[in-house]
């Protein structure tokens, strides 16, 4: 697997043990609809957090959360859709963002909630 790849995981690792000490019930890692993947799903109190998360090694090409591109939230409105209903909830949505960027020889992790709208 890529040194990237890795990184990733690692990412996505770290934003749901941070979203677990923070309260979040997780439900749902990687889940997949068509083209779209969730990195993670997850509830507090009456709240669905759909959560995705951007790791980078560094900041030298921005920072991480400008990585979530229009098509992609598209993708991602297209499969929560998809989930609220083939599970029928009647909850309130929200799409967060965890960036994730290494600092020297360790990680910052920044939880964006509400980091953007669908449209």
């Amino acid at each position: 697997m890529a040194d990237h790849n890795d990184l990733g995981k690692l990412g996505e690792e770290m934003a749901v043990e941070f979203l677990q000490k923070n309260g979040y019930e997780i439900l749902e890692t990687n889940w997949t609809f068509q083209k779209a993947e969730i990195d993670i799903i997850a509830k507090k109190e009456n709240i669905l957090a759909i959560v995705e998360v951007k790791t980078r090694s560094s900041l030298d090409f921005g920072l991480p959360q400008d990585f979530v591109k229009p098509k992609k939230i598209q993708l991602l409105v297209k499969a929560v859709n998809e989930y609220v209903n083939s599970n029928d909830l009647d909850i309130e949505v929200r799409f967060d963002i965890i960036a994730v960027h290494k600092e020297d020889k360790k990680f910052s992790i920044e939880h964006l909630i509400d980091a953007f709208y669908h449209f």
